[in-house]
C-alpha cells in the first residue's frame, strides 16, 4: 500500500483493469466508492502504464470517428499500420489542430514514418507534409472503391431499380458471391445492358487493386480505366483523378487502412461501456489505456 492511499496496490490495479471493460459509475456501485474515487485511482494506475510507443512506428494510417452520433463531433485517431493498434487520439479533425499534436512527437520519430495511409479528406496530405517530411500519402484503397460503389448505386437507381437486395448483389465483389447470388445478380443486369457495362466496369477496377502490380503498371491501369469511366462514373473518376498520386502508391507496398476497422470498433464499444464521455481527456485515456493491453 502507497503512503496516504486507502488501497493497497493490488486493489487499485484490478479497479484500473475493470475501468477499461466497465464504466466508473458501474465499478463505484460495486464496490461502494464514489466516482471521483474511481476516476483517481484510474488515473494514478494509468500514469504508471506502458504508453503508446511511436518509436518503431514506419506505416501508420489516419483516419476520424465521432464522439456524439450525428452531431459531427469527430476525433481524429492515429494507428501504427504493422502493429495493429492505436497510437493517439486528437480531439479535432482540423488540420492545423492536428499538426500542433502530432508535432509533439520527436523529429526522428516522425521522419522515420515512411508511409501515411488516409480517406481522401483534402487536408490530410496537408498534415503528412508538414508532420511526416519523408512519408508518401496512400490512398486507402477501400475508400477509393467506396466513391466508385456510390456512383455506381446512384445508376441503379436511375434504372428504377430499388430493392435492397439489389443493391447489395451490385456493390458486393462478385468472387464473394455464392451461386444462388450470382443468378440473382445476373437476373437485376438484365434489367439494364448499361447497369451491366457499369457494373462490370466497377469489377474491372476491383481487380486492378487484385493484381500485383508495379506503380507504373498501376498508373497504366487506372488511366486506361479512366479512359472508359468518364460517362458511368464521372464524379468518382474526378475524385481518383484529383488523388491519383496517392492512390497509385498502394502499388507500392500494398498499405491500406484495414486496421482501422477493428480500432474504430472497438473504440464504439468502450464508449458504449463508458455510457458516452463528456469530457475528451477521460476518453482518450480510457481508449489509450485499452489498447495498451
Amino acid at each position: 500500500m502507497d503512503i496516504k492511499r486507502r488501497h493497497t496496490q493490488r486493489y487499485e490495479q484490478n479497479i484500473y483493469e475493470r475501468v477499461k471493460q466497465s464504466s466508473m459509475e458501474q465499478i463505484g456501485r460495486e464496490e461502494g466508492l464514489s466516482y471521483d474515487e474511481i476516476k483517481g485511482i484510474f488515473d494514478r494506475v494509468n500514469k504508471t502504464q506502458k504508453k503508446p510507443n511511436w518509436e518503431q512506428v514506419k506505416r501508420i494510417c489516419l483516419d476520424e470517428i465521432s464522439m456524439r452520433k450525428g452531431q459531427g463531433n469527430f476525433v481524429t485517431v492515429v494507428a501504427d499500420i504493422s502493429e495493429g493498434n492505436l497510437i493517439e487520439m486528437i480531439d479535432s479533425h482540423r488540420g492545423e489542430e492536428i499538426i500542433e499534436v502530432l508535432m509533439k512527437q520527436p523529429i526522428e520519430v516522425r521522419e522515420q514514418v515512411e508511409e501515411v495511409s488516409v480517406d481522401m479528406w483534402g487536408g490530410f496530405p496537408k498534415v503528412i507534409k508538414k508532420v511526416f517530411p519523408n512519408a508518401l500519402v496512400v490512398i486507402d484503397r477501400f475508400h477509393v472503391m467506396k466513391v466508385v460503389n456510390k456512383d455506381l448505386n446512384k445508376l441503379r437507381r436511375a434504372a428504377g431499380i430499388t430493392d435492397r437486395q439489389s443493391k447489395y448483389l451490385l456493390l458486393s465483389n462478385r468472387v464473394n458471391l455464392n451461386p444462388l447470388q450470382i443468378d440473382r445478380l445476373e437476373l437485376t443486369l438484365g434489367k439494364s445492358e448499361y447497369l451491366r457495362i457499369a457494373y462490370e466496369m466497377k469489377e474491372k477496377f476491383r481487380e486492378i487493386y487484385e493484381t500485383n502490380l508495379t506503380v507504373k503498371e498501376g498508373q497504366n491501369k487506372i488511366k486506361e480505366w479512366l479512359n472508359h469511366a468518364q460517362v458511368f462514373f464521372r464524379e468518382s473518376a474526378s475524385t481518383i483523378e484529383n488523388h491519383f498520386e496517392g492512390i497509385c502508391n498502394y502499388f507500392l507496398h500494398r498499405t491500406t487502412s484495414g486496421v482501422m476497422e477493428g480500432i474504430n470498433n472497438r473504440i464504439k464499444l468502450i464508449m458504449r461501456q463508458g455510457y458516452g464521455f463528456s469530457n475528451f481527456n477521460n476518453f482518450r485515456n480510457r481508449v489509450l489505456a485499452c489498447f495498451s493491453d
